[in-house]
């Protein structure tokens, strides 16, 4: 489910290993993931984490064929605080995380990559968010505070996907690379960072964080929480719900 190597000193790589089901983020991959995260935290010899997926693509999301929480009659609004937690459990992390996307990153995985610290993308990548046309708001609603009110409003409205110079251009990567180069070039950066003392480099990680808070940043992702509870309450949510994974295919063709 999760394979972990060392490319580098100081550097862990986890990969998300289901291809055959495009990595979807199921309720077991996840506390894989954040497991090992938390163990690199406490890891000495761990300066920072890679995440990358297996297979064509980073991650197709969240997994739709199967629960998600711990439990089977979550109370009102509880996925949204869940999801909310989880990703700010990662954001939270003392040391660097970077995200690696390559082929696709849909909905929850764009979620994932935006919970890192880092994030670069493949030129050709396919970055989206089409639950919005089908089912609610984003579970995480990062797309404000990362992309601006412009941009966050198209993307959000149409549910329509970028590719990974685009997804760079607005904000919501820091670089993209051909292909062929984005790993070696996200490497070469987590050894860059790795290069700094980790007391020294978890110092700078908070500080900026810290400044993000001041702006309202923590607040305005989870000011949304309680609007994609309510939305689980309307008619199109009644719909997706019948059939959720066909929904979110058919909003991810454009449909």
């Amino acid at each position: 489910m999760l394979i972990v190597d060392v490319p580098a000193d100081g550097v862990r790589r986890v990969t998300l290993n289901r291809p055959e089901k495009r990595n979807a983020l199921s309720r077991d991959l996840l506390r894989a993931l954040l497991d090992t995260l938390h163990e690199h935290d406490r890891d000495p010899d761990v300066r920072v984490t890679v995440i990358r997926g297996a297979g064509p693509c980073f991650s197709s999301g969240y997994d739709l064929s199967g629960p998600l929480l711990d439990t089977d009659a979550p109370t009102d609004g509880q996925w949204s605080r869940h999801v909310n937690d989880t990703w700010f459990s990662v954001w939270d992390l003392a040391k660097p995380v970077i995200a690696q996307i390559h082929g696709y990153a849909i909905a929850g995985a764009t979620e994932l990559a935006s919970a890192c610290d880092l994030v670069y993308v493949a030129d050709d990548a396919r970055i989206s968010y089409p639950v919005v046309r089908v089912a609610s708001p984003p579970d995480w609603q990062y797309h404000t505070v990362l992309l601006g009110l412009r941009r966050a409003m198209e993307v959000v409205l149409t549910g329509d996907p970028i590719d990974g110079v685009e997804a760079a251009r607005i904000g919501f990567a820091n670089r993209s690379y051909p292909p062929a180069a984005l790993e070696a070039s996200v490497l070469e950066i987590a050894v860059r960072i790795a290069g700094v003392p980790s007391d020294l480099t978890q110092l700078n990680k908070r500080s900026v964080h810290r400044a993000f808070d001041v702006w309202g940043g923590r607040a305005a992702i989870r000011a949304g929480t309680e609007l994609q509870a309510l939305a689980g309450h309307t008619s199109s949510a009644r719909e997706f719900r019948a059939n959720a994974l066909e929904a979110v295919k058919r909003a991810a063709r454009g449909e």
